[in-house]
Order: C-alpha cells, then structure tokens, then sequence
C-alpha cells in the first residue's frame, strides 16, 4: 500500500470521523445506524459506500480522507480481516496515530476483542485467504495494536442493545470534540476568555430563544469567536448550523 507522511500536527480536519468497517457484514446494519445517528447530531463523517472491487488497490481520495479525519471508528467483524482494502485502510488509520496522535476507537461487532488481538477464531481464519506474506505480517501488527485500544465490545455492552450501544459511541465522539474544540488555539491571544464571556450572556438551558450579537472591527475575529462557542455549544441541540460570510455571499 502506498503510504503518505502527511498526517500532520496542528491542522484543521475535513471530517469529524472516519468509519472503517466490512460492508459485507454491517454495511446495511450497525454501521448504517452509527452513521445516521453521528450525522443526526452532527458529527461530519467518512463513510465509503463505494468501495473497489476484492484485489483493488486502495484509492488516493480514500488515503487522503483518512488523512483528514479527526477521530476513527473501527468497527471490527468476522469477515473485516479477509478484506486486503479493510486492513490496508487500518495500517494507514495506526500510521496517522503514531505521527499525528488520532484517536481510534475500535468497536467489536460480533467478533471477541482477543481474536483480533490474537488473529485467532474466526479472524485467523479471514486472514489465512490472503497470500502475500510480507503484507499479512503489517496487517497482524495493526490488528494486534487496535485491538489493544480501549473500545467497546458490542455483545458485552448493554446487554448487547446495539441501539443503546450506538448511543455509546455517539456520546463518546461529541465529548471528544467538544474537548478539543475548547483547546482554543495558543496563538488566538485573549479567545478563552471571550468564550467564556459570551458563554454567559447565552443562558443555555433556559427555555427560550436568544439572539446574540457580535459587533466590531473587520479582522477583529467575530467569526472566530463565533465559530469557538459554536462549536462549544453544538453538540447540545439536534438541529444546528453555522453560516458564515453571509454579506459577502448574498
């Protein structure tokens, strides 16, 4: 598989989540109900509906996707091991947490978490139809360090209620951004503070409708600033949105 350095430090992702899974076994169950609910509250997220056919080579947009996603879901099953598109997108998504410090969140669908850990069970025998030796012994090692990530084990976890384990995981995601997104940039000199003022002045959880205004000089960062306790503030509501630059584009 080619392999690209570029996961890097300090920049600004175009999606939320990346989901990793094996259509044929949750494409149109677990993984299409996790999908809808992370796009119900909000969470931007990478869903591959169009994947190549068995002995295809990865695509570039698909490494570049990777690349640009914040957080990864991998959702291991019987059959995700005997994908080679499956396991090539795991040693790019382990790639991007060692160079980048991503996070990966592995959820086992009807699998043990040991046999992925172990490639033993139903998940040694997936990856004993693949022939290339050199590439199976990569795939093992990123099998082994995601399966040794804290994750959830769908049957072990609310009495194995998918609907309430999604909710897990949903919860889990929104959490996680909302804490990165108040590690207001270092060099946004002042920004936590005007947070943390504007944060008053909206009153969340009273019932009511509030409209907020931002008033200044151009450049003085009032999108910014409006961006920061969106993003803060977001994840509360099940219907929201962000425009921005609406004198220019109207």
């Amino acid at each position: 598989m080619a392999s690209s350095s570029s996961c890097g430090h300090n920049k600004s992702y175009k999606y939320n989540v990346f989901l990793s899974f094996s259509g044929e076994d949750t494409r149109k169950t677990f993984v299409d109900h996790l999908y809808a609910a992370l796009d119900r509250q909000g969470i931007y997220t990478f869903k591959d509906d169009e994947r190549l056919e068995r002995g295809k080579g990865i695509s570039d947009e698909l490494l570049h996707a990777i690349e640009d996603s914040r957080f990864y879901i991998i959702v291991f099953s019987k059959r995700y091991a005997s994908s080679s598109w499956c396991l090539n997108e795991l040693l790019k998504i382990m790639e991007c947490i060692k160079t980048n410090g991503h996070t990966a969140f592995p959820v086992f669908y009807d699998v043990e978490p040991s046999d992925v850990r172990k490639q033993t069970g139903s998940v040694g025998e997936a990856l004993a139809t693949h022939k290339n030796k050199s590439e199976v012994g990569k795939w093992r090692e990123a099998l082994k360090q995601a399966a040794g990530l804290s994750g959830l084990d769908v049957r072990n976890t609310a009495n194995g209620h998918e609907a309430k384990v999604i909710e897990l995981i949903v919860d889990w995601v929104s959490l996680e951004l909302r804490s990165i997104d108040m590690n207001v940039d270092e060099n946004l000199i002042g920004m936590e503070q005007r947070v943390q003022d504007l944060d008053r002045y909206l009153e969340i959880g009273l019932e009511d409708v509030r409209m907020v205004g931002i008033k200044g000089m151009g450049g003085a960062g009032k999108t910014t600033l409006a961006r920061a306790i969106f993003d803060k503030i977001s994840t509360d509501f099940e219907g929201k949105s962000f425009v921005e630059n609406v004198r220019e584009n109207s």
